[in-house]
């Protein structure tokens, strides 16, 4: 385990963002622990070696901040970050790692961390990470925010599709296009050799499964879909 000394730090005010660093590299952490111990306004409370560690210490010392690896032994950075949340559920925890995984990235936003930042990034800057993430700043270096959009955009369009295949039946969408091209019950039956009937009840169910209320509502809907091509 790391030295459970004395660490140093700022003043040791009230105000002082209190921090916990856990990287099972020490010179990463003495590293770190040099340049944010010059801060005012940063107060270095604990150090950790490995992810079983870090919980242990944030229990003890309930830490504002904590700068988290990813790759550790014993507990790696992601599940100590799901049990420090629990644990200390007001900590802001930041993972500070080479790591750039996606699957990583996804693991440690789902546990509960605030920020993601490789250290390719200078360790001067990693003051102000931590400023911003107690400001409620969530923090992602640019690599992996632009891999994050980029799974955002395609859940996005998978779960758009989800949406309307599901719901309802080829006939339904088949009336929810027509629907939307502006023709009324009496045209519909005379094209799909159906009757009105048959086709109020299309409508009425189109209606009810995508809790609309108009005829009205499902022409905007079908637009906003991409169900009908305006073009």
């Amino acid at each position: 385990m790391a030295d459970d000394g004395p660490i140093a730090g700022a003043d040791g005010g009230d105000d002082a963002i209190r921090v916990l660093i856990c990287d099972d590299h020490a010179l990463f952490r003495r590293g770190l622990m040099m340049v944010l111990e010059s801060e005012p306004d940063i107060l270095i409370v604990a150090e950790a070696e490995d992810g079983d560690d870090a919980v242990a210490k944030a229990a003890e010392v309930a830490p504002d901040v904590v700068l988290m690896d990813v790759r550790m032994p014993r507990r790696n950075g992601i599940e100590a970050t799901r049990a420090i949340a629990e644990v200390v559920p007001t900590a802001k925890i930041l993972m500070l790692t080479v790591s750039d995984e996606e699957d990583d990235l996804y693991a440690a936003i789902k546990a509960g961390a605030t920020g993601y930042l490789l250290k390719e990034i200078s360790i001067e800057e990693v003051a102000n990470a931590v400023r911003a993430v107690m400001a409620g700043q969530s923090l992602i270096s640019p690599s992996m925010a632009s891999k994050l959009l980029i799974e955002f955009a395609s859940l996005s369009r998978q779960a758009q599709q989800k949406r309307i295949a599901p719901r309802l039946t080829d006939r339904e969408l088949q009336v929810l296009k027509l629907v939307a091209q502006g023709l009324s019950n009496k045209d519909l039956a005379e094209l799909l050799f159906i009757s009105e009937n048959t086709v109020k009840n299309h409508v009425r169910n189109i209606l009810e499964k995508l809790h609309l209320h108009s005829r009205m509502e499902a022409v905007v809907y079908a637009m906003r879909e991409k169900i009908l091509d305006i073009n």
